[in-house]
C-alpha cells in the first residue's frame, strides 16, 4: 500500500505555527519502532504577522518543508524493502540534505532588512539612533547584503565608511567620530542578535573592534558674550530670539521649534514652566523657566500657535548664525546647539548641583551630565593659571 505524506500545522506559543508530517499508514518510529503518524521538522511559520521579513520567512519554509515532504514520500514508497541499516543511511544523508538547505536559506536572508526589524523594535531615543544607523548601513550597502556575505572584512569597511563619510544632515560635515562611535555598535548589536538567532554561525560580533571613543570639545558662551549677542543684530530675528531662549532654558532645537503656546503654562507662587514632550527621549517634561526666558517670547498668542514660527534648521539659517557670531565679535566656533551647552556651563559654574542641572536638561543618565563637570573643572584651571606673580 502506497504511503501518503501530507503537510501539516500546529499552533505553537509566540503566534507561531510547527510544521510536521502526517503519514498515513502509520510508519515505524526511527527510535521505538512503534507505529507513528507525525514527524515534526523542526521549522515553523508565523501566524498572523505581516511584516515583509516574517511573510518572506513563512515563504522559505513552507518551501522547505515542502521539499521534505516530498523526498519522503518518495524514499518511503521507493524503499520499503530495503533494510533497517539501509534506511538509517538514508535518514541520516537526508538530515544532512536538510541542514544544507536550512543554511543556504539562511545565508540569503538580507541582513539590512534584518537591521531594519531590529530598529523597529526600539523606543524613543534608542530607536532614532538605531534608524540613523540603518540609514548609513542602507546608504553603504544599497540595501542589499545577504548574511552569507557578513565577515571582519566587509564590517572594517564599513567601519571605515563611518569614519569617512559626511553627515545626512549637511554635505559640507563629516560624521562626528563619536556619531560613528555609535552606529557601529548598532552594527555589532545586530550582529550579536544574528548570532543568537542562530542565523550566523559564528560569532562574528567577538571578531571585530569597536571603533574608539574621543572626547568632545563643547564650546559655550559666557555671560559677557551672550550679552553681546543681545546687542546685535541677526538677520532672522527668530532664530536670535529661539537661540537666547535655548541659553536660557537648555532646550534643544528641535525641542524649541516644536513648542506651543499652550505648553507654557504660570502657576500662582512657582512661576512659568513648560509642559512638553521631548523628541529625543520621549519623556514628558515639566520644566520650570525664569520669568526673563519667558519675558523674551513677547505676547501670548493662540494656544494653538507654534511660540517660534518659522524656525527651521537649514544651511541657509545657519549662515545666519554665523553670521550673527561673527557681527558680535565672537570668534569661537558656535552652532546652535551650543546654547543648550551654554546653558549647562554656566548653570555649573553658578553652583547649581548636577543632578539639578541633568533633570533640567531632560537627560535620563547622570553619566551623560557629567561631561559638562570637566568643562567646569578645565574652566576653572585656565581661570587659576590667569594669575601670575613675578617671584
Amino acid at each position: 500500500m502506497a504511503i501518503k505524506v501530507t503537510l501539516r500545522q500546529k499552533p505553537i506559543s509566540g503566534n507561531r505555527k510547527s510544521l510536521y508530517l502526517d503519514f498515513y499508514p502509520p510508519i515505524p518510529h526511527p527510535k521505538t519502532g512503534e507505529p507513528t503518524r507525525r514527524k515534526f521538522l523542526g521549522l515553523y511559520i508565523f501566524e498572523k504577522s505581516k511584516h515583509p521579513l516574517d511573510l518572506q520567512h513563512n515563504k522559505e519554509q513552507l518551501q522547505l518543508a515542502e521539499q521534505i515532504r516530498r523526498t519522503n514520500e518518495k524514499e518511503l514508497n521507493q524503499n520499503e524493502a530495503l533494510s533497517n541499516i539501509e534506511k538509517n543511511f538514508i535518514d541520516r544523508e537526508q538530515r544532512a540534505k536538510i541542514q544544507e538547505a536550512k543554511e543556504l536559506l539562511k545565508g540569503e536572508q538580507n541582513f539590512v532588512a534584518y537591521f531594519k526589524n531590529l530598529a523597529d523594535k526600539r523606543k524613543s531615543s534608542n530607536f532614532d539612533n538605531w534608524n540613523s544607523a540603518y540609514n548609513y548601513l542602507n546608504k553603504f550597502t544599497n540595501g542589499n547584503l545577504r548574511l552569507a556575505d557578513l565577515n571582519v572584512k566587509f564590517c572594517n569597511e564599513f567601519k571605515e565608511f563611518l569614519l569617512n563619510t559626511t553627515s545626512f544632515k549637511s554635505d559640507d560635515l563629516k560624521l562626528s567620530q563619536n556619531s560613528a562611535v555609535s552606529y557601529f555598535n548598532k552594527l555589532k548589536a545586530a550582529l550579536k542578535q544574528a548570532y543568537k538567532d542562530d542565523l550566523l554561525s559564528t560569532d562574528l560580533n567577538s571578531k571585530i573592534e569597536a571603533i574608539k571613543q574621543v572626547d568632545t570639545h563643547r564650546n559655550f558662551l559666557t555671560i559677557a558674550e551672550l550679552n553681546e549677542l543681545i546687542k546685535t543684530d541677526c538677520n532672522n530675528s527668530t532664530l536670535k530670539k529661539a537661540a537666547l531662549f535655548s541659553a536660557l532654558t537648555g532646550l534643544r532645537f528641535i525641542d524649541i521649534q516644536n513648542l506651543f503656546w499652550a505648553d507654557i503654562e504660570y502657576i500662582e507662587g512657582n512661576g512659568y514652566f513648560l509642559k512638553f514632550t521631548q523628541q529625543k527621549t520621549k519623556s514628558t517634561e515639566m520644566m520650570p523657566i525664569s520669568e526673563q526666558a519667558f519675558n523674551l517670547l513677547g505676547a501670548s498668542q493662540n494656544p494653538t500657535d507654534k511660540v517660534f514660527k518659522g524656525l527651521k534648521y537649514s544651511a541657509y539659517e545657519n549662515k545666519h548664525l554665523k553670521d550673527w557670531i561673527i557681527k558680535a565679535k565672537i570668534t569661537k566656533e558656535i552652532t546652535f546647539h551650543c546654547f543648550r551647552h551654554t546653558f549647562a556651563t554656566l548653570q555649573l559654574l553658578e553652583g547649581t548641583d548636577i543632578y539639578t542641572v541633568s533633570k533640567m536638561l531632560g537627560h535620563k543618565e547622570l553619566k551623560t551630565t557629567q561631561i559638562y563637570a570637566k568643562v567646569i573643572d578645565k574652566t576653572k584651571r585656565d581661570a587659576a593659571n590667569k594669575i601670575k606673580l613675578n617671584f
